[in-house]
């Protein structure tokens, strides 16, 4: 009996210290999003003209996007809205905008093939993120298989085998060769061995954006024609540092292919976390994994109640 509420107890402050994590990670996209400009209405009963201009102003700068920003002004100003309703107001839009995005949790099949399409500009911590998610899924049990698709950045593959190696996961690797052929030659192994899960690499260069559509929409198709209904999500990876650069990515690789979900790395330190509303309330794309630090156990998955509670609290 004892141990049993000892391991209550443990397990609960494991998840206190996770929010705490979190929170802290969070701190700076809680100030800029929340505490200035909640600050500006503050010691005014009323919200008038001169403060919702600088509320629409700083929501800008907190990186919500010029639209979502426009919006949420001129709720406040058809509401009404007194000083101290500001704070719950703004968590009600959030919630809903998350929400209205859709489900936060990564798919996952059992009893299949999964495969999960990793895209992002270079830069954005893709080969990392791919890394740390091949090791959770090794660490859970599954047999999990890496696609060298980079074969464009100098030292992409090198740096791939290397989470490889770490997650002891295995790779299908071959240098400078056409990604689209890597992606096939991963696949028919990955039928061949009984493997759970494929995670694939692939180039982000987008200084020539048609040659990188053109290179994204060929693996597609080779995953359509070779594992149809294996693709689990095709996750775009995002810095959160880049802010509204973000909307411009998110638009580019939403041309090229049928996004389901975005990844944001790279958030502890940043105040530029309202990116992720952005995206949900733009393009509909619900966040399911976050980057808040450098070790493997610093990859979580996208809760948005937590999300919401710790940049509100």
């Amino acid at each position: 009996m004892f141990n049993f509420f000892k391991k209550k107890d443990e397990d609960k402050n494991i998840i206190s210290s996770g929010f705490e994590a979190l929170k802290s990670a969070l701190s700076k996209t809680s100030k800029a999003l929340i505490d200035n400009v909640v600050d500006i209405a503050s010691g005014n009963e009323e919200i008038d003209e001169f403060a919702l201009d600088d509320i629409e102003t700083m929501l800008i700068k907190a990186d919500l996007g010029v639209d979502l920003s426009v919006e949420l002004v001129e709720k406040i100003k058809e509401k009404k809205l007194k000083s101290n309703e500001l704070k719950g107001f703004l968590k009600e839009e959030f919630e809903n905008i998350l929400n209205i995005a859709g489900s936060n949790e990564l798919v996952y099949n059992d009893g299949s093939l999964n495969i999960y399409f990793v895209a992002g500009v270079n830069g954005a911590g893709k080969t990392t993120l791919i890394g740390k998610l091949a090791k959770r899924f090794k660490d859970s049990g599954k047999k999990v298989l890496l696609a060298a698709g980079d074969t464009f950045r100098a030292a992409a593959e090198e740096q791939l085998e290397i989470w490889a190696k770490r997650a002891n996961a295995d790779i299908v690797r071959r240098d400078k060769a056409d990604s689209a052929s890597v992606v096939y030659e991963a696949i028919e192994r990955a039928k061949k061995e009984d493997f759970d899960i494929i995670i694939i690499d692939t180039a982000g260069r987008l200084q020539n954006k048609f040659n990188l559509i053109e290179e994204l929409k060929k693996i597609k198709n080779v995953i359509d024609k070779n594992a149809p209904g294996a693709l689990s999500e095709c996750i775009l990876v995002l810095d959160a540092n880049l802010g509204q650069n973000g909307l411009s990515q998110a638009k580019v690789f939403k041309e090229a292919l049928n996004l389901t979900s975005v990844a944001i790395t790279k958030l502890d330190g940043s105040a530029k976390g309202g990116i992720i509303f952005a995206i949900a309330k733009e393009f509909a794309l619900p966040a399911k994994l976050i980057g808040i630090g450098e070790k493997s156990e610093d990859l979580k998955n996208f809760d948005k109640k937590e999300f919401i509670e710790a940049i509100f609290n």
